[in-house]
């Protein structure tokens, strides 16, 4: 079988990689560079508390399967790629800023085997640079991180070495159709055909000429401006994800990430000052020692929405064109479960959860 995948970000590779390993004939095309989009700019995060919650919503029950998956995903990809990309379960704080946080997460770790509420005191034992003003905080010791550009790279090699063809700098511009059925794609440089598309291409999915508007996924994106932090020499990161006033700080490697900011300004990448004022004053509150760690990248990524908020999955309108997008600020979070629903069904025609079917618009 050979199937086109629109898109070599995060979910793009992995669903190659799945496609690739049972014995399909993939091509992956990009229309820049491979995992240099949404997946380049995210935090790593696998928190699917945090993201989530612990409610029975489809969303919450894919993101809580998809991080049960990740742990056997990730040893997975760094056998096949021979690459380090940095998996760790370190667990997560949702810090607790005020009275009504400190109530809400209580409650939360009641009812949840997996979450422990902790005083001030534990919280700020387990993290120092927490801000002594806080009310406590919810650790969820299930979530983990991943290092993002690490994983982009090693998916790549993943889906090579396992014979896919990965084709950089070539845009999908159009689908064709006929009868129903998408058959070929065209691309500024040339025309090629397949049994079966995939279209993962981010928040450039619902750019693509050729379909009927039955077909084309109501995906938009959603600009989020992130910041990286140097430590001063002798400074030690926190172990941890941290999240309050807004934002979440993630340690990774030698610097601290901050994020993110939301804004529905098109595809503008531009970054501003604005943003970094907005996430450096929310960074302090959390952690007031970080007013002497200096700014070491300042930079923006494009999150794919869609109108209700949920992932687009599955078979779309147009038989033979499926979809894998509106993943929002769970591109990384989502990889292993969405490869999984997806390759069932290009090559089983299985059904994906219903309620990201990209046919309920």
């Amino acid at each position: 079988m050979r199937i086109i995948v629109i898109g070599a970000g995060v979910a793009g590779l992995a669903i190659g990689w799945r496609l690739a390993q049972k014995g399909a004939s993939v091509t992956v095309l990009d229309r820049a560079q491979p995992a240099r989009g949404a997946s380049w700019a995210a935090a790593g995060m696998i928190a699917a508390t945090a993201e989530a919650g612990e409610g029975a919503t489809p969303e919450a029950e894919l993101a809580h399967h998809a991080r049960s998956l990740w742990p056997d995903f990730a040893r997975e990809i760094e056998s096949a790629s021979g690459a380090r990309i940095a998996y760790s379960q370190d667990g997560s704080l949702l810090v607790a800023t005020n009275e009504a946080d400190a109530a809400r997460f209580t409650e939360r770790a009641r009812a949840a085997n997996d979450l422990t509420w902790l005083s001030r005191d534990e919280a700020r034992a387990m993290e120092p640079m927490i801000a002594d003003t806080v009310h406590g905080a919810l650790f969820a010791a299930k979530e983990a991180q991943v290092d993002n550009r690490a994983l982009g790279t090693a998916l790549a090699r993943c889906f090579i070495r396992a014979g896919g063809t990965l084709i950089a700098n070539e845009a999908v511009v159009r689908i064709e159709v006929e009868r129903g059925r998408a058959f070929a794609v065209r691309t500024p440089f040339g025309y090629r055909e397949a049994d079966a598309f995939v279209l993962a291409a981010g928040a450039w999915s619902g750019e693509i000429g050729g379909l009927p508007r039955e077909a084309m996924p109501p995906v938009k994106p959603m600009k989020g401006e992130m910041l990286a932090l140097k430590p001063p020499a002798g400074a030690v990161l926190p172990t941890r994800m941290v999240w309050g006033h807004e934002v979440y700080l993630v340690p990774r490697g030698k610097r601290l990430l901050i994020g993110a900011t939301l804004e529905d300004v098109g595809f503008n990448t531009a970054v501003t000052d604005a943003a970094e004022d907005w996430l450096s004053r929310r960074a302090l509150a959390l952690m007031p020692a970080l007013r002497d760690w200096a700014i070491d990248e300042h930079w923006a990524g494009l999150r794919p929405g869609s109108p209700d908020g949920l992932p687009i999955l599955g078979e779309s309108a147009v038989s033979g064109l499926f979809i894998a997008s509106g993943q929002y600020r769970n591109g990384i979070l989502f990889a292993p479960a969405i490869a999984e629903i997806l390759s069932r069904s290009v090559l089983e025609q299985s059904p994906g959860p219903k309620a990201f079917d990209p046919r309920r618009f």
